[in-house]
């Protein structure tokens, strides 16, 4: 996600964030390196009232029985089921924005070479955001994955800020149905790339979630690349008609 020679300078040979499957049974991707992102926008349908994450999927997945119903009516009740949180179907995201640290920048889907390496869109735009197509799309139940350069050889780029981002803050994505989905950070790490806990930041989930990517810690002039990656670590909160 950056672009410097030994000298501190600028060098053309673009580092990617590189991708492996780690294991079909929890479907999850292993980061490596850095990687940017463009997209073409859509135009969003009219506006609707809001719908917050408590107006969704108001049913659980199996109710209590009732005790004229319990076969031993001196037996407990048994617990409800956990419920999914809210989620939303499938649908390409158009746009990003998180106004606390100055990003708004459009998506581009990205794809897995043969080596299992992303493949990253032209560097010659900053402002820039890549989605992992082959994942779920932000607001879609599961870990929708954003990833985006933290400079590039022309200077800083869109997560140049994203190690400031704070819990509580807010990411909107408007996306190709029209329905601009709102998360809420929950946290912001750093990872050593040889300690990235893939498991962690990629495992399955039962709600809809978002992991922001982008490389940090230090820059190592010899591998030219970051030691380190950024992960913000949200959930989607609410959702409306954009």
């Amino acid at each position: 996600m950056g672009k410097k020679d030994k000298q501190g300078g600028n060098d053309g040979n673009t580092r990617t964030l590189r991708w492996a499957a780690a294991s079909a049974l929890i479907g999850v991707f292993l980061i490596y390196n850095s990687v940017d992102a463009s997209s073409q926008s859509s135009p969003v349908a009219p506006a609707t009232p809001s719908v917050t994450a408590s107006d969704a999927d108001t049913q659980p997945e199996t109710a209590e029985v009732p005790p004229e119903e319990r076969p031993d009516a001196q037996a407990p009740a048994a617990k409800p089921a956990s419920r999914p949180g809210p989620a939303l179907p499938p649908s390409t995201p158009n746009q990003l924005d998180i106004p606390s640290i100055g990003v708004s920048a459009p998506f581009t889907a990205l794809a897995l070479n043969p080596q299992g390496t992303l493949i990253p869109p032209p560097d010659t735009d900053n402002n820039l955001v890549g989605w992992y197509k082959a994942g779920p799309s932000p607001g879609e139940r599961g870990n929708a994955i954003v990833a985006g350069h933290v400079d590039t050889k022309t200077g800083p780029a869109v997560f140049s800020m994203l190690s400031s981002l704070k819990a509580g803050g807010k990411v909107t994505i408007t996306r190709d149905d029209g329905i601009l989905a709102t998360f809420v950070v929950d946290k912001v790490r750093t990872y050593k790339k040889k300690d990235f806990p893939d498991r962690q930041v990629y495992g399955d989930t039962n709600d809809a979630q978002l992991r922001v990517i982008t490389c940090g810690g230090a820059y190592d002039h010899t591998a030219k690349d970051y030691t380190a990656n950024v992960v913000a670590f949200a959930h989607l909160s609410s959702f409306r008609w954009a």
